[in-house]
């Protein structure tokens, strides 16, 4: 369902970074062969180095009968820098 952003949300700067990150992180899903369409997909905001750090986790969605695999990139917001990629076990 394709909608147009209004002007409230173009003015929303978590909004407009994380849409960023988000785009930044699947691209390297996608390097690194993960399907963000197949995944279930968590976002943390965390403090690193006196600055802020977005954690994509992409996972399985059937979680239950499957253990770790997932792929965890972190983010930089202000230039979109991969700050770091792990792979769970």
């Amino acid at each position: 369902m394709a909608s147009t952003l209004t002007a409230d949300v173009i003015q929303d700067d978590i909004a407009m970074s994380l849409a960023r990150v988000m785009a930044a992180a699947n691209k390297r899903a996608r390097e690194s062969g993960v399907d963000a369409l197949q995944s279930l997909i968590t976002i943390t905001q965390s403090s690193r180095d006196g600055g802020l750090v977005w954690r994509i986790s992409y996972g399985p969605k059937d979680y239950i009968h499957r253990r770790g695999g997932d792929l965890i990139i972190d983010i930089e917001p202000a230039d979109l820098s991969i700050k770091q990629v792990l792979w769970g076990q």
